[in-house]
Formats: structure tokens, C-alpha cells, sequence
């Protein structure tokens, strides 16, 4: 059974984006494989957050996961800052990282174009703690985007400089993992790209939606003009809803909207309108779940204690031998 690592961010409630782009991936590969699952609150100290707001966004993101269905006796769900032995391991990968190489990665620069008062060591940086989240547990597979794989090279390389410096086998090289399918692609509301929180919140249906602000988010989701030839392409904002259809709605739903298209009378209101019923209907019980999880503060506890177990026993073991390899020993 080959190890799993992946992180889940620390801020905002899960949409469907996140749902159906990793969440379900998560809920197989509990069940196949020896999964890491943290929530990443030290990479969202680069943005230098509220304390009440940390500790709130965290504990909503771990409610949701819960809710949705990671189970923490089937897989190891912890928050990132209850391991200290991650921060010990990114400050010895930092040791062995180069300020060139750091300033390359792409999503450095990009930051460094969107942000230019705040770029700070942690998001220069921030691809070395990455790492260190992976290979603490020796993953071999991590389910990340094309976004994330400079962050995966750099894992791949630090843990291989390390095996060369000090003539070890000890880090294993992690790579992509997707089960061999191509990742979900979940379009947001505003007729253009996938659906991000990034993009305002009000391109993005999320899982705490109640019927009402799903109703009034598709009544707002971007259209383009009516067909006015008979089985003419879609335009991307129209694939758009019929991709989000593809999520939600019954085989014969879609079918009486594809129709509807080739014929040219497809009416863009009766689409949404049935697009939000079948979502509402889709979310309610994860939206009731989490209600309930939320309620429940004795099992949130219990699940953040057995992750944060877990997850220790695994990284201690692995810092503990890589200062033994680098020198580091007690003299008692």
C-alpha cells in the first residue's frame, strides 16, 4: 500500500470545485491507500491572517472534510501546525535549498507580480514546506494540478539532494497521482474558467449554500446568445452550464437540455432553474452533515487528536532518522 500526502487549504468553505476536484479522489484513496490528509494553516501565515480568523477558517475546513466523508480511523486527518516535526524537517530542507532555484518557481513570480509589499521569506520559501509536508511521511503519490508540479519537482529534487549529500536511500521520490483520470474541471458561475473563490464568491456554489443563494447564484451565472442554427457549437459560458449539469442532473435532464440546444428553443432560465434544484438536491445532506458535525464538538476533538497521533508517530520516526543520518546525535 503505497503513502498519500495531501494538503487542504486553510481559509474559505469548500465549494464544488473542491468537491468534485479533490474531495472525491480523497474518499477513494482513503480507502486503497495509506493517506496523509493535512490542513495547511502554517503556508497561510504568508498572508498574515487574524488569529480568530485562523482558527475559525481552520476549524470550518475541518468540519467540511469530516462532513463529506474523510473518515479519521480510515485515514490520517490532522492540522499542519499540531506537527512541529514539519517545521524541524523545513528548516533542515532549507539548509539544502538555494535562493536561485526558490526564485524560479513560478508561482513565486507570480506572487511577487500580484503582491510586491508583501513578498516575505515564507513565500519564497514556501515549495521547501512543501516538501517537508510530503516527504515527512515518504509519500510516493501526491493528487495535485498542473499549478502544483514546479512544488513537486522541487519535493522531488530537495529529497534527492539529501540521498546524495549524505550517500542514503532515505527519501522516496513523490510524483502526480490522479488515478490515471483526467482531474474534474468544475466552471464557475461567471462564464469563464473553474469555479475559485478567488474569482468572488459569487462564481461559486458551496457546499453550505442553502437552496435560496443557490437559486439566486444561477439566476446570475453568465449566458450567451440563443443558437440560431441547428446544432451549432457551444460557446464556452453555455458548455459551462451543461458541464455543471453533467455533476448534478440525471441522464434524461441533460438529454432534454442537449435537445433543446441542437433544436435551437432551449430556454436559458428553465436550465438554470433546473440546474439549482438539482444542486440544491445534491448538497442537502452534505449540508445537513455538517450542521451536525459542526454541533459535535466532542467527535471534531476526537478526530483532530487521532490525525494529529497519527500523523507525529509517522513524522517523528522520519525527522529523528534524517538528523541521524545528517549527525545529529544525543550524547546520553
Amino acid at each position: 500500500m503505497e503513502t498519500v500526502v495531501s494538503g487542504i487549504r486553510s481559509t474559505g468553505n469548500l465549494h464544488l470545485g473542491n468537491y468534485f476536484g479533490a474531495l472525491k479522489n480523497f474518499l477513494r484513496m482513503q480507502n486503497e491507500h495509506n493517506c496523509y490528509f493535512f490542513i495547511a494553516d502554517l503556508h497561510s501565515l504568508t498572508t498574515h491572517p487574524h488569529p480568530a480568523d485562523l482558527h475559525k477558517s481552520v476549524r470550518n475546513v475541518l468540519v467540511e472534510y469530516l462532513a463529506a466523508g474523510l473518515d479519521p480511523e480510515k485515514c490520517t486527518l490532522y492540522i499542519q501546525s499540531d506537527v512541529p516535526e514539519i517545521s524541524e524537517l523545513y528548516l533542515i530542507l532549507n539548509m539544502n535549498a538555494y535562493k536561485g532555484e526558490l526564485e524560479r518557481v513560478p508561482s513565486f513570480k507570480e506572487k511577487v507580480r500580484s503582491q510586491p509589499n508583501n513578498v516575505n521569506a515564507g513565500l519564497l520559501t514556501y515549495p521547501v514546506l512543501m516538501t517537508a509536508d510530503i516527504i515527512i511521511h515518504k509519500a510516493t503519490k501526491v493528487p495535485v494540478g498542473k499549478d502544483q508540479e514546479a512544488h513537486l519537482e522541487m519535493a522531488r529534487n530537495l529529497g534527492n539532494r539529501f540521498n546524495n549529500m549524505y550517500e542514503v536511500d532515505f527519501f522516496p521520490e513523490p510524483y502526480a497521482f490522479n488515478f490515471g483520470e483526467q482531474l474534474v474541471k468544475v466552471p464557475g458561475l461567471d462564464g469563464k474558467g473553474k469555479m475559485s473563490k478567488s474569482s468572488g464568491e459569487h462564481t461559486a456554489i458551496f457546499l453550505t449554500d442553502d437552496e435560496a443563494t443557490i437559486t439566486k447564484k444561477m439566476k446570475r451565472a453568465v449566458t450567451d446568445m440563443s443558437p440560431t442554427e441547428a446544432n451549432a457549437p457551444k460557446p464556452e459560458s453555455i458548455q459551462n452550464l451543461f458541464d455543471l449539469m453533467q455533476l448534478v442532473s440525471s441522464k434524461e435532464t441533460i438529454a432534454h437540455f442537449e435537445s433543446t440546444w441542437k433544436e435551437c428553443s432551449i430556454r436559458y432560465g428553465d436550465m438554470k432553474m433546473q440546474i439549482a434544484k438539482d444542486m440544491n438536491s445534491y448538497i442537502a445532506p452534505i449540508r445537513q452533515r455538517i450542521k451536525e458535525v459542526d454541533a459535535d464538538t466532542e467527535f471534531i476533538a476526537k478526530a483532530v487528536k487521532i490525525g494529529e497521533e497519527k500523523a507525529r508517530a509517522s513524522a517523528a520516526k522520519t525527522v529523528r532518522e534524517a538528523k541521524e543520518i545528517i549527525g545529529f546525535r544525543k550524547f546520553y
